[in-house]
């Protein structure tokens, strides 16, 4: 008989750890605002067992899917287990403490709840918002500490292991179009790269590549840097822009990558976004968008996102999950478009 694998057992039970934490601290806070602030709680459609088991099923097939690319050296097998612990043990109590707050701007609505001091000229409208009641929406010190154990304790654990789902179709599609380039001479840019979660994932698996992150938040730009320059590897350019004009020259990068972001843009934004990805982007320039699963693709899991959209302040939402990504690619000009979903991700690759 073989031997178990220990490192895969480090890595289940750490998974469901994470799972067990992040189920715990949602239910105790639900319970918690049904206390205090009862008109706060949002309507919501209470989740069946049979679809609890189908949620169950497709962390696991998630979690599989993220050992098995780590056992095929897609990137390290300690990148399954990188995360700031002390750092995001550490600052859970400011998750609690700024519960008041978000619950009271969710009773009155109250969804331009910003800082002052920022100059709102220098940002889209769509984006001055306080996106799932966010503190201070993405413009904060504050907001960007405590945003990352925020995003743990919302996907059960699972968040990284779906932002590694970009590594894969990004390292297939530059080894087919790029085979005769070295990795050192790789550009990357990584759009929306927020606290540079992702960046660090494209980093691990693309260790010599030149790759610059973009995002419109400064404070979210300056966690980055000190999350991003505690780690070994090639330094990471970071840069405060907007998707819808990034500022490079056209054919300026052999691949993109963007997560988590078209589900908080209006549908005019999501398209020029992708018109400015094919335009920086290299003749064969891969490109990859990971967001939210949607109707098309998941009508199992369609009470799940109305859920979301119901319970966190997502303007964009019901309108994105309608949305047809692979049209406009197409119809942008890209080619070889593809899609699959991992849990609540799916994750589109296409090429220039």
């Amino acid at each position: 008989m073989a031997s178990p694998n220990l490192t895969k057992i480090a890595y289940q039970t750490l998974q469901q750890g994470k799972g067990l934490v992040g189920l715990a601290h949602k239910g105790i806070s639900t319970k918690l605002m049904e206390l205090i602030v009862p008109d706060a709680l949002p309507e919501t459609s209470p989740i069946n067992s049979d679809l609890l088991v189908e949620l169950r099923k497709s962390i696991k097939e998630l979690e599989e899917i993220d050992w098995l690319d780590a056992e095929k050296g897609l990137y390290p097998k300690n990148l399954l287990f990188d995360a700031p612990w002390i750092e995001w043990f550490l600052k859970y109590p400011l998750v609690w403490l700024d519960m008041p707050s978000t619950w009271k701007r969710r009773k009155e609505k109250h969804y331009q709840d910003l800082p002052k001091k920022i100059n709102r000229d220098k940002y889209p409208d769509y984006y001055l918002q306080n996106f799932h009641h966010q503190t201070d929406g993405y413009l904060s010190d504050h907001s960007a500490e405590i945003y990352d154990i925020q995003v743990e304790i919302l996907f059960n654990g699972t968040a990284d292991a779906m932002r590694r789902r970009v590594i894969s179709p990004l390292k297939k599609g530059l080894q087919k179009n790029y085979k005769h380039i070295k990795t050192s001479a790789i550009k990357l840019l990584d759009v929306a790269t927020g606290t540079g979660r992702t960046l660090q994932q494209v980093r691990s698996s693309l260790p010599s590549s030149e790759l610059i992150g973009i995002d419109l938040s400064g404070a979210y730009l300056k966690q980055a840097s000190k999350y991003l320059n505690n780690k070994d590897g090639e330094m990471v350019q970071l840069i405060k822009g907007n998707a819808e004009k990034l500022p490079f020259l056209d054919e300026s990068f052999h691949a993109i990558t963007c997560v988590f972001l078209f589900h908080e843009l209006p549908r005019d934004a999501r398209q020029n976004a992708i018109n400015e990805f094919y335009r920086v982007l290299k003749p064969n320039g891969v490109l990859i968008i990971a967001d939210s699963i949607q109707l098309d693709d998941s009508p199992h899991f369609t009470q799940v996102m109305e859920n979301f959209y119901r319970v966190f302040h997502e303007p964009y939402y019901r309108d994105y999950i309608k949305d047809d990504i692979r049209k406009r690619l197409d119809k942008t000009g890209f080619n070889c478009i593809e899609a699959e979903s991992f849990f609540m991700t799916r994750v589109w690759s296409a090429n220039k």
